[in-house]
């Protein structure tokens, strides 16, 4: 863990893992063996990096790759055809909204961060990261789309621009990470991420944000063919 970092801020991401997961095992209809995958992913990736395992930035090959690349791996996976067909009939589209507001919290973890030199301001609201607005939109939206004020075609343009926010402060944030490709934050790198709790930011959080916009977008196209087809 990082010493002398006031525990408000560990805490309240903690609560922001715990509440990023029940909300993905609700908006899935409950998939139980994927959440305790999750679970014990969350896990192994805590404990190593409880341990220190991640803080060696020599090492070859960089060992954050062991987050990044099966984080990519996944959700390349979890968006081919087979799983398309599972989360097209277990997605719960009005509670899989509702997920992106734990970016709001993430946003305040971010920004404490910051305040205690453990990421870049480019990472923060006052820098490049305009991600805050789909955590404070996420509630909105999800009201409205509860009670149809907002239609599908609203909420699928909502979660492009959500997937383009979340990759463009995602990017931003690996580049400014100490990596041997690292081109912001020089100064002042993004070395929280190596860090226990911070770890699940881009091995669990991030992953099932962007997972949840991409499955969403897909599931929303396929709606709005089908109302067009039965219209037509």
């Amino acid at each position: 863990m990082i010493e002398g970092l006031p525990q408000w801020i560990n805490i309240l991401f903690v609560a922001t893992c715990v509440i990023t997961l029940v909300l993905f095992y609700y908006s899935n209809n409950k998939p139980k063996r994927l959440t305790i995958a999750l679970v014990l992913w969350s896990i192994i990736h805590s404990v190593l990096a409880y341990s220190g395992f991640y803080e060696n930035a020599l090492a070859t090959p960089p060992r954050f790759a062991f987050v990044l690349i099966p984080s990519i791996v996944l959700i390349i996976y979890g968006l081919l055809p087979r799983q398309q067909v599972w989360f097209l009939k277990s997605r719960i589209t009005k509670i899989s909204t509702f997920l992106h507001s734990v970016r709001l919290p993430v946003e305040i973890v971010l920004y404490g961060l910051f305040i205690n030199k453990m990421v870049p301001e480019l990472m923060t609201f006052e820098g490049r990261n305009y991600d805050i607005l789909i955590g404070i939109t996420a509630p909105i939206i999800g009201i409205l789309f509860l009670k149809e004020i907002l239609g599908k075609r609203s909420l699928l343009i909502w979660n492009v621009i959500g997937l383009i926010l979340v990759l463009f402060i995602f990017i931003n944030g690996i580049f400014s990470s100490e990596l041997p490709f690292q081109q912001f934050g020089f100064d002042q790198p993004n070395r929280a991420i190596i860090y226990f709790p911070f770890i699940l930011l881009p091995a669990t959080v991030v992953p099932i944000v962007i997972w949840t916009h991409l499955s969403d977008i897909i599931k929303l196209r396929k709606e709005l063919r089908d109302d067009m087809n039965h219209s037509a």
